[in-house]
């Protein structure tokens, strides 16, 4: 888990979150889930920030239901896909959730 103070620490962060998940309608509850598994686990490097904010997104949007492909997310995250289908699944498992197995 995160603290608030890592909230307010990756503010600009969480804003990014938002506006990608303004680009792709995703609901409220998929939000949430995006950023508490980003906040869990954030990187050290900026370079990587941006990847693991996508995986996260992609995550989380599965996680509430809200499913978007993985070339979705990477479009409206400005990243590859190839980062997204690389990531997020250590992002679950870092959680401690399970990933699907389809």
């Amino acid at each position: 888990m995160y603290s608030a103070r890592e909230r307010v620490e990756h503010a600009e962060w969480l804003e990014q979150l938002e506006r990608v998940g303004d680009r792709l309608e995703l609901t409220a509850e998929a939000r949430s889930c995006a950023a508490d598994l980003f906040l869990s686990d954030v990187p050290e490097a900026d370079r990587s920030k941006r990847t693991m904010l996508a995986a996260s997104v992609y995550a989380g949007s599965l996680v509430a239901g809200d499913g978007r492909t993985q070339g979705e997310v990477a479009d409206a995250a400005d990243v590859s896909r190839l980062s997204i289908q690389q990531h997020w699944k250590d992002v679950l498992e870092r959680a401690g959730l399970e990933a699907p197995s389809w």
